[in-house]
């Protein structure tokens, strides 16, 4: 079942739903703010069209990782590599910290499943069904989408 990740207007928290036609607003658990949805058919069958927050119909797909964690990753990394390089530590041993790390990458990505994402409100969607029809993200639709609030209607950029 397709679960969806709305971002409260309010405060920023996270609301994961899963969706039903006869929701029409969920609560964020932190500030109690109200929001108003627009669950459909598609929603319910897993079948991702258009967001049921800002009904727009453009979404970019990426695998599921927590950004925070990556860059909290490459950083220790590059801290481990550097104090070896400092103490004149065997180069082999510094530049082994970012072989694991790129190992470990690779493992994360065949492992990781594949989410959907509103270029204009962010919401995330989880265990989409027509998830191979989703474009991945493209820097200068959401730049036109977030900074021009131009519609592509579900349609990818062509040049």
């Amino acid at each position: 079942m397709m679960t969806v990740q709305f971002t409260c207007k309010h405060c920023g928290s996270s609301v994961h739903v899963y969706p039903e036609v006869s929701a029409h607003k969920i609560q964020c658990d932190v500030c109690q703010t109200e929001q108003e949805v627009k669950f459909d058919h598609n929603h319910e069958e897993g079948i991702l069209k258009d967001c049921p927050s800002c009904e727009r119909k453009d979404f970019y797909s990426q695998k599921d990782f927590n950004r925070k964690l990556g860059v909290i990753l490459f950083v220790s990394a590059a801290i481990i590599s550097t104090v070896l390089l400092y103490f004149g530590i065997n180069p082999l041993w510094y530049l082994s910290t970012f072989v694991f790390l790129y190992a470990l990458d690779f493992f994360l990505f065949r492992r990781l499943q594949v989410i959907a994402i509103c270029y204009k409100c962010q919401t995330i969607f989880r265990n989409v069904k027509n998830i191979e029809e989703i474009p991945g993200f493209n820097h200068e639709m959401n730049d036109r989408i977030i900074y021009s609030d131009h519609n592509f209607h579900g349609k990818p950029l062509d040049h």
